[in-house]
């Protein structure tokens, strides 16, 4: 989290039971805020030095894109059904904060396998599904309780400029990591120590991550917020998903839901894909690699401020139906060209239309949730959200090893993952709103 850059808004009240209060800081809104951007800024050097090299890393092992694939897409479901648990956890924890701590913690131990698979040089395929599962577990279970527990902090009369100044400053920090993971992945390559290299980013990115683990432990949690209401974490994992379905059923949010459930489905028919088809398919080394690929992340950081201007001018959810309709056939912009110049434009535009489609999707999330079934509406969309990850990235992969893995394999991949998306577009939610 961090403050909003010249927010002059008054913090809310803080109750006068919290857990842990820092007390040589400043108190209320502003320290935690602070606190945050420090959580922020190190949770995306893991991503960027992590997360972000591991399909290249499966591709260094010499695995192949179907299991490049896989690794990215299946543990995004297998982290959604953990995360259901979420609520139990958070109780038995005695806080969100407690339980987005360990699930911090838990999420760096996991990057430290690939290191070691790294340095010996080879890894099977099942383990290395077993520690991206292990990944995303963390990840996605601290979410639900992550977004609860900032939701009572960030006034909604500030989200949008706070999202957008928060995102600005992740994205850069994201960008720094990826383009010195790349540098060192680069010289060596040239030293034919690539594998070296991965071992070291990853060992990076779990420090990284400790780092925002305490960073974390240091914020304040009003203990009235996550006290069990109504028993709901007792409810079992069944019960949870039919009541957050029947929450979401005929409503705003669960239209937004199923709409983003479908677009995504046609998105990771291809999305995975991209990095095998860049190192694979053209040939780019690790230098051309890191051109590209961190094109669409500076982008992210460079426009997210305009982007949040144009979202409070427009309404959040006229920005996400503008980013959709300008995300469709951004995949067919792949195919004309396989030139590094013409591939980093590309990301540009990528980059801004996704950066939109982010900040639109989490406004909307809390905009169309109440405060009391924020989490179980975040829940249910992390579970759809990476059934149709899962479902896309399968049908994608199946397709392109049918069709033998070639250039016009990834082409035929690029065009059907365009019209799913197009053909998703009707499902999207007309009706305005002041979001």
């Amino acid at each position: 989290m961090e403050l909003p850059s010249g927010s002059q808004d008054a913090p809310p009240a803080v109750p006068a039971t919290i857990s842990r209060p820092v007390s040589w800081w400043p108190s209320g809104l502003r320290r935690d805020l602070v606190i945050g951007t420090v959580d922020a800024v190190a949770f995306s050097v893991m991503v960027g030095a992590g997360e972000m090299y591991l399909a290249a890393f499966v591709l260094a092992l010499g695995l192949g894109p179907l299991v490049a694939g896989l690794v990215a897409s299946v543990p995004l479901l297998i982290g959604a059904v953990v995360q259901l648990a979420a609520p139990l956890a958070v109780a038995r924890c005695g806080g969100r904060r407690r339980w987005v701590v360990l699930c911090a913690v838990v999420q760096a131990a996991s990057l430290l396998p690939l290191s070691w698979w790294a340095l010996r040089g080879e890894a099977r395929a099942w383990e290395l599904l077993a520690a991206a599962s292990v990944y995303w577990s963390a990840g996605m279970a601290a979410a639900p309780a992550w977004t609860a527990w900032t939701a009572t902090l960030v006034p909604a009369r500030v989200r949008t400029a706070y999202f957008a100044q928060r995102n600005r400053l992740a994205q850069a920090a994201v960008l720094a990591a990826f383009v010195a993971g790349g540098l060192l992945l680069r010289t060596e390559e040239t030293n034919d120590a690539a594998l070296a290299g991965f071992a070291i980013l990853f060992a990076a990115a779990a420090a990284a991550r400790l780092a925002s683990a305490v960073c974390l432990w240091a914020c304040r949690e009003p203990r009235r917020q996550w006290r069990d209401r109504g028993g709901v974490a007792e409810r079992s994992i069944r019960e949870r998903v039919a009541a957050g379905l029947y929450d979401l059923r005929g409503g705003q949010a669960g239209r937004l839901v199923a709409f983003l459930c479908c677009f995504m489905f046609g998105a990771h028919f291809a999305g995975p894909y991209f990095t095998p088809y860049m190192l694979e398919a053209l040939g780019f080394d690790y230098g051309e690699y890191l051109l590209v690929f961190g094109a669409g992340v500076l982008v992210k950081a460079v426009f997210l401020p305009a982007i949040g201007r144009l979202g409070s001018r427009v309404g959040s959810r006229r920005l996400l139906g503008s980013a959709c309709l300008a995300i469709v056939p951004l995949a067919l912009l792949w195919l004309p060209s396989g030139d590094v110049r013409w591939l980093v434009l590309v990301q540009f535009v990528a980059g801004t239309c996704w950066a939109a489609y982010e900040l639109a999707v989490a406004l909307l999330l809390f905009d169309l949730t109440g405060d009391g079934d924020r989490s179980g509406v975040v829940s249910v969309y992390n579970v759809g959200l990476a059934l149709a990850t899962v479902g896309g990235a399968a049908c994608g992969g199946a397709l392109l090893k049918a069709l033998g893995e070639t250039p016009t394999a990834y082409a035929a991949v690029f065009t059907v993952s365009c019209l799913l998306r197009g053909l998703a577009m009707p499902l999207l939610p007309r009706r305005r709103s002041a979001a």
